[in-house]
């Protein structure tokens, strides 16, 4: 991203997983954030525009961001496993992650698959009552995949004419959970021309008082 972006690797079930982290300009940093990218099949990688946006935001908030090639992606080893495998490689990503910040609480932030793979990962995570103190999910995948329900402090964004997956969808989804869902108008869904809104939606709602309770 860039000229600061660490490269490392970490060891997967299927192969080596490629990452890049970046550091954010204070030091010392106040939090982890973990980023997923979108369908591994149809071009998505960490490079993805949404996904830099989303390290952006949390390098300007003070987080380490890392983000990870899922398996078959890049470098990465193994082949695409429906979420499932993804879903256990970031769980080692995340421990990789609190092994080398152990008193940092942790944030994630998903764009589109990543979304599913992220909110499997905190339901996982809740359930060995670690949870990740906040998710961020952008064009969330409801309708495409069963996502889990997430925590009512969990910040979603959409774009209103997103045809990959509609708006409706995610409503659909979000309702019976009573969470709100924050529309960026004539958006679709890789957010052309919008991205500057991700941005400043994550940024805002993070500085908010009380936003990450």
């Amino acid at each position: 991203m860039n000229s600061q972006t660490q490269a490392f690797s970490i060891a997967g079930e299927a192969g080596l997983l490629e990452c890049n982290l970046d550091l954010p300009p204070e030091v010392p940093p106040r939090g982890i954030a973990l980023i997923a990218h979108p369908h591994p099949l149809f071009g998505g990688t960490m490079d993805n525009k949404v996904v830099q946006t989303l390290a952006r935001a949390f390098i300007a908030l003070g987080y380490v961001s890392v983000r990870m090639n899922f398996r078959g992606v890049g470098s990465s080893g193994g082949v695409y496993d429906e979420g499932i495998g993804e879903t256990k490689d970031m769980a080692l990503l995340h421990a990789h992650m609190r092994a080398q910040y152990p008193n940092l609480p942790v944030a994630m932030a998903g764009f589109s698959f990543g979304t599913f793979v992220l909110s499997r990962l905190q339901q996982q995570l809740i359930a060995q009552d670690a949870p990740a103190e906040r998710l961020v999910l952008v064009g969330t995948a409801a309708g495409k995949w069963t996502l889990p329900e997430v925590p009512a402090n969990t910040l979603l964004i959409h774009g209103e004419k997103d045809d990959t997956i509609p708006l409706s969808d995610v409503l659909d989804w979000a309702r019976p959970q009573d969470l709100p869902v924050i529309v960026i108008p004539d958006a679709d869904h890789f957010f052309h021309r919008k991205l500057h809104h991700i941005k400043k939606l994550v940024i805002d709602g993070w500085e908010r008082p009380g936003s990450a309770a």
